[in-house]
């Protein structure tokens, strides 16, 4: 009978070799950085977040106020016929704050910890990013491996059914072995459909990641800085986390928000200046001559007056209904609240470390176990048929030997990806599977919140604003819909 057998090279279809052009799973994750629409509006929203911190110190700063009004008196008081009948007013008022209870300085404070928990949001939502593009990566991998996999049972289940039938004709076997033959076959047939469609969802699911479809994807490099126990794993997550880090920072910033509030009840203190101008634009008419004195001539009455002031104010509270109380009462129950998410937190982070590492080493010893699995099914396979060649076996032992190798290999490359997956989930949750751990780019390339923070903090200028906005991520629309089309595998007669 004529065999199909796949050699060592069809699990390599996701594991093995490179092809000379290749997309690298480093290419993939730096096309994610720099490309993804996620990413990209959490950077944005971040930046939005750092103006707070320049939001709330501009409530201590001096400001400064201009006025003007110009007014036309349309009817002129009877009884006075000296009031102008246009006027000019203007004036410059400032104001600067001197103490206003503690509100500004907790207020930037609690402002500040919310930036810094933004950054450590931003570089939980990283981490997410790049665990899905390296799940959607080994996904691709696993397809193509399976779509061979099933091809080649689909192969061999031909040449079974022909080699069957031709047996029948000749008396050899029944009628019976030959339907047995068939229906595996069909079986395969729909397998093989299943398989290639679930490598075209892998392939669209790393598209919308990446915004580039997968050209080829090399294996996937070793995986750097691997604890080597569930608790160096725990111990490494509480401290760089960065879930945990943020739920700290929000704490932080809540108790500040107790200060802020407790200073509605607290005297404020501001020192005031002011100046004004007043024009009547020579509507006031000048005081006519004295009747009494002989050759007496109109007097010019003076159309302009100014004037200047300055100040100290003083607010005191006296009686709000209970206001602050009641918003402090308010701020100091959500700092209880954000203690508790803070423990919230850490017991997520230690739960997902842990389970993170358990499938990490799951899957380790799964592979071992389906390497040894798929050398016994192979050994299997090849007695099985030399057996039903001399009669000993039944079509249906020959069957489900190929069907138990079939298995035995998909249990393999699926506890490949599977390794993988969960040994870079819990890179993730340790905080150690962001850009600057994966080595995808200098300084010059990798993206640093603090340069926008630095460049917004202090600024004073009313009138400063950033270009209009746009979009970085690129759309999809254009890249072709994705086949199951996988690399071509060479046909060997040898087992694995």
């Amino acid at each position: 009978m004529k065999k199909l057998a796949l050699s060592g090279s069809v699990i390599a279809v996701a594991f093995g070799s490179a092809p000379v052009h290749a997309d690298t799973l480093q290419e993939a994750l730096t096309d994610a950085y720099l490309n993804n629409p996620t990413l990209e509006a959490a950077r944005a929203n971040q930046r939005a977040n750092d103006e707070n911190v320049q939001i709330q110190r501009s409530q201590g700063l001096p400001s400064v106020t201009g006025t003007a009004n110009y007014t036309e008196v349309l009817r002129q008081n009877n009884t006075n016929f000296f009031n102008p009948s246009r006027i000019l007013t203007a004036g410059a008022d400032l104001g600067v704050p001197i103490y206003s209870g503690g509100a500004v300085r907790n207020g930037v404070k609690a402002a500040k910890d919310r930036v810094e928990a933004g950054r450590a949001d931003l570089r939980g939502l990283e981490s997410a990013i790049f665990s899905q593009v390296v799940a959607a990566y080994m996904d691709v991998l696993r397809g193509q491996a399976l779509v061979a996999l099933s091809a080649n049972q689909v192969d061999v289940l031909s040449v079974n059914v022909e080699a069957t039938s031709d047996r029948f004709e000749i008396g050899d076997l029944t009628r019976t072995d030959v339907a047995q033959s068939e229906s595996r076959l069909a079986l395969a047939q729909g397998d093989l459909r299943s398989a290639e469609a679930n490598l075209i969802s892998a392939r669209e699911t790393y598209i919308a990641l990446t915004g580039d479809a997968p050209d080829n994807l090399q294996p996937p490099p070793p995986l750097p800085g691997l604890p080597a126990s569930a608790d160096m794993a725990v111990d490494i997550a509480l401290d760089n986390n960065p879930d945990i880090i943020a739920a700290r920072e929000r704490a932080s910033a809540a108790r500040s928000d107790v200060e802020v509030a407790g200073a509605g009840r607290l005297p404020t203190v501001s020192i005031f200046a002011g100046y004004d101008y007043q024009n009547a634009l020579g509507s006031i008419p000048d005081i006519p001559p004295d009747p009494d004195v002989p050759g007496s001539q109109p007097i010019p009455v003076d159309q302009t007056a100014t004037g200047a002031q300055a100040g100290v104010s003083l607010r005191m509270p006296i009686f709000q209904g209970g206001l602050p109380a009641a918003r402090q009462r308010q701020a100091s129950a959500r700092a209880t609240a954000a203690l508790e998410d803070v423990i919230a937190a850490e017991r997520d982070v230690i739960a997902q470390t842990r389970a993170a590492y358990s499938s990490w080493q799951a899957s380790l010893a799964i592979i071992e176990s389906s390497q040894a699995a798929v050398d016994a099914a192979s050994l299997s396979l090849e007695g099985v048929r030399a057996e039903n060649s001399i009669g000993n076996r039944t079509i249906l032992d020959v069957l489900n030997a190929e069907q138990e190798l079939l298995s035995s290999r998909v249990q393999l490359v699926t506890a490949r990806r599977n390794a993988y997956v969960a040994g870079f989930s819990l890179l993730a949750a340790m905080g150690r599977a962001e850009a600057r751990d994966l080595g995808l780019g200098d300084e010059g390339v990798l993206y640093n919140p603090l340069d926008n923070y630095n460049r917004v903090s202090g600024s004073i200028w009313d009138w400063g604003r950033d270009p209009e906005p746009e979009a970085k991520s690129t759309s999809t629309a254009n890249i072709p819909a994705q086949t199951a089309d996988i690399p071509a595998i060479e046909e060997s007669d040898e087992t694995p």
